[in-house]
């Protein structure tokens, strides 16, 4: 079946000579997956096989260093600065071009971003100018865990660029585009964004030169120029050359402006680009804006900035940052650009725009989001998806099918681990059982799809994919070695979660403080004995939430019917400050209530990846909700909380109500018990420990890869 809903996204697109089939590019994406030496290895050249298999138009392979190991920003960058590169990269280009898509080759120095290079080999970092000194608080963000794997690292020390060494610059991008093309590349992207080396000599706020190459905007975008010239006279005029280049630098007063970003687009398309990829930086210094520039967490946050650029020049405009597919078919059909570019999406399905031209829309595996992506880069490690476990790790190969020998499984708990444990060995054609003890699925998911509205389109991409795969689903079953012995299972996946014991706090015992399963119960309308002890309130919040979506607990209707009215106080203190009890504090804010969070760690955030982390943490004290860190000795009062901060002072905080969101731990005593009984068990998400998302998902992997007689992706 094809679709037609997209008719412009699907549409075939050209860049220069290059046709591509649809309008769909994968953005360049430093996943560091090559290997130590810099060149393409197995995992980068099947991440890549993998998203052509998908069915996009075209890719843009991230971040090849021009200049490698000078320039580095990470580990596993790619390298093109030397000829012994070529065959390893004619061998992926030719493995893309067997399944029809496109592919081009990012030309990259990091410049003043080359920190990694600095630390690894001593190499200074090349700029402009000496920048200026940072003044944010992004290091303030790091769990003291993470601080300690960044230990040992040097303030490193800054090359200011003379003409022999701009010579040298522009001679490495040209020779670069030379192996691209080499190499069987279809084209090249020029970076010239995020304070990369050409970046930082575009913007007014690093570059304060007053030579020919600072001052006036000509100025400033000789360097990007001449690169442009030099690579288009190495490689002739119909190889496609276009080059990313930065809409504005978002906190960064006196940087890169939108006027600004015009006129250069102006300038670089005089120089003979084919396209211009828009992008946008911000102030490194300051955690929240890693997620409102080029990785943005605000849906279409780039977009304008594209339509704006493309009414001043007359070469295709790709346009990313956070786009949903219909807005990205609209954009394009009103000529605000011409092709649209996704990161996320396709780490989180690769095989998104095959899905959207066959019409299985529904089908796409859903990004929540969640910067586990790119905060695994910025902790020195490969890219992973905490939705997609087998990112990155595509050269493993999928589990062998079960073909005329099925077996009989059992997968026990119906929360997002056991949900991708069915779907994933039913679709390798094996006998499943879903067993779940209450009455719907989703487990935890429900909750943190409340809280977190991208977490519900997982949800419920989860629960299409199991009815789909044929998954019997029997809820409301408590799983007992009778009922599996009748089911003739061969082996059990036991996905039962954490348990949130109430930890022992002074007041704990008090009819105003809830445990986060009350909290969950009474968001989500479960009308609970636990609740009924609790107050009738809760179990008129139940009964109001529960007409509303009776049991099928669609969740935009519980969030609709919760928004306006809740049983709780005006002041909510809520202990325990990882990822529930910030994600509780959001949704609690943003229903009107005066929010503290009281943790008892020297900081917040642990189970949100790094660059959500600073995000919600920021936007969480910019609305008035007291994070409180650090703390100890916590008191339970009438109507407050009391505790000491790290100095040993005594504070106190308002709490109507008091929601405790701690104390979850692992809990594997069903797994033991089903070993004792003689089933061979795999435990897998939070029974382990609480792991989150990611945690299940990945376990769920793992698990079935297991059964399957198949070695673990890590």
């Amino acid at each position: 079946m094809t679709s037609n809903r997209f008719p412009h996204l699907l549409s075939p697109g050209r860049i220069g000579s290059m046709q591509t089939r649809n309008r769909i590019v994968v953005a360049a994406m430093g996943v560091s997956l090559s290997e130590d030496d810099g060149t393409v290895g197995e995992r980068l050249m099947a991440y890549h096989e993998e998203q052509a298999r998908g069915g996009v138009g075209l890719i843009v392979s991230g971040v090849a260093g021009v200049a490698w190991p000078v320039g580095a920003v990470a580990m596993g960058q790619t390298a093109i600065s030397d000829d012994r590169f070529i065959p390893r990269l004619r061998e992926m280009t030719d493995r893309v071009h067997a399944h029809g898509a496109k592919i081009a080759a990012q030309l990259h120095h990091g410049g003043f971003v080359a920190g990694y290079s600095f630390n690894r080999w001593g190499h200074k970092l090349w700029g402009p100018a000496v920048p200026p000194a940072p003044k944010g608080s992004f290091i303030d963000y790091f769990l003291m865990e993470e601080l300690q794997a960044l230990a040992g690292m040097k303030m490193p020390e800054i090359k200011v660029l003379e003409q022999a060494d701009i010579n040298l610059a522009v001679n490495q991008f040209a020779q670069g585009a030379r192996r691209a093309k080499e190499a069987g590349f279809d084209g090249v992207e020029i970076h010239g964004g995020h304070g990369y080396l050409l970046s930082s000599f575009t913007s007014p706020y690093t570059n304060t030169r007053t030579d020919r190459y600072g001052g006036s905007l000509e100025n400033r975008l000789r360097l990007t120029c001449d690169v442009i010239r030099t690579v288009r006279a190495e490689v002739g005029p119909d190889f496609p050359v276009w080059i990313k280049l930065d809409s504005r630098e978002v906190g960064k007063p006196g940087g890169i402006t939108l006027d600004m970003a015009k006129e250069a687009a102006k300038l670089v398309e005089a120089a003979g680009v084919d396209a211009i990829a828009v992008t946008a930086y911000h102030d490194t210094a300051v955690g929240k804006l890693h997620s409102e520039s080029n990785i943005p967490h605000i849906e279409d946050w780039n977009l304008p900035a594209a339509a704006e650029i493309r009414k001043v020049v007359k070469i295709p405009v790709i346009g990313a940052g956070r786009i949903e597919v219909e807005t990205a078919d609209a954009t394009i059909g009103k000529g605000e650009a011409d092709f649209i570019a996704m990161g996320r999406k396709l780490l989180a399905d690769p095989h998104l725009p095959r899905k959207l031209a066959e019409g299985q829309d529904e089908k796409v595996r859903p990004c929540v989001y969640c910067y586990t992506c790119v905060s695994a880069i910025y902790m020195g490690e490969s890219a992973r998806c905490a939705v997609n476990a087998d990112l990155g790790f595509e050269c493993k190969g999928a589990p062998a099918p079960a073909g005329a020998a099925p077996r009989r499984f059992a997968v026990i708990g119906g929360g997002p681990g056991g949900m991708e444990a069915a779907r994933r060995l039913a679709g390798l054609g094996h006998k499943v059982t879903l067993i779940e003890k209450s009455d719907r699925l989703g487990g935890t998911l429900r909750f943190a799809g409340l809280a977190y509205e991208p977490n519900e389109r997982l949800l419920e991409w989860l629960k299409r994919e199991v009815a789909q795969a044929g998954v019997d689903v029997r809820l409301s079953t408590l799983a007992t070695p009778e009922l599996l012995r009748g089911l003739g299972v061969d082996a059990v996946i036991v996905a039962t979660g954490a348990v949130r014991a109430m930890p022992d706090i002074p007041g704990g015992d008090q009819d105003h403080v809830y445990s986060g399963d009350d909290m969950r119960a009474m968001m989500l309308g479960e009308n609970t004995e636990a609740l009924r002890r609790k107050t009738g309130l809760f179990t008129r919040l139940a009964t109001r939430v529960g007409a509303a979506t009776g049991a099928s607990a669609n969740l935009a209707l519980v969030r609709k019917a919760t928004h306006a009215w809740m049983p709780l106080a005006d002041t909510v203190t809520i202990i325990g400050g990882e990822l529930v009890g910030l994600e509780l504090a959001e949704f609690l804010m943003e229903r009107g209530r005066t929010v503290n969070v009281i943790e008892e760690a020297p900081r917040m955030g642990k189970g949100l990846t790094l660059v959500r982390r600073m995000r919600l943490l920021a936007e969480l004290a910019e609305h008035g909700v007291g994070l409180h860190a650090g703390a100890r000795d916590i008191v339970i009062g009438k109507d407050s909380v009391s505790f000491a901060d790290a100095a040993g002072e005594r504070h106190t905080v308002p709490a109507g109500n008091v929601v405790v969101a701690k104390g979850a731990t692992g809990d594997l005593a069903l797994a033991k018990a089903l070993e004792e009984a003689g089933f061979a068990v795999h435990a897998i998400g939070d029974a382990n420990g609480v792991g989150y998302i990611e945690g299940a998902i990945h376990g769920a992997a793992t698990a079935v890869r297991a059964l399957a007689g198949e070695p673990a992706l890590a």
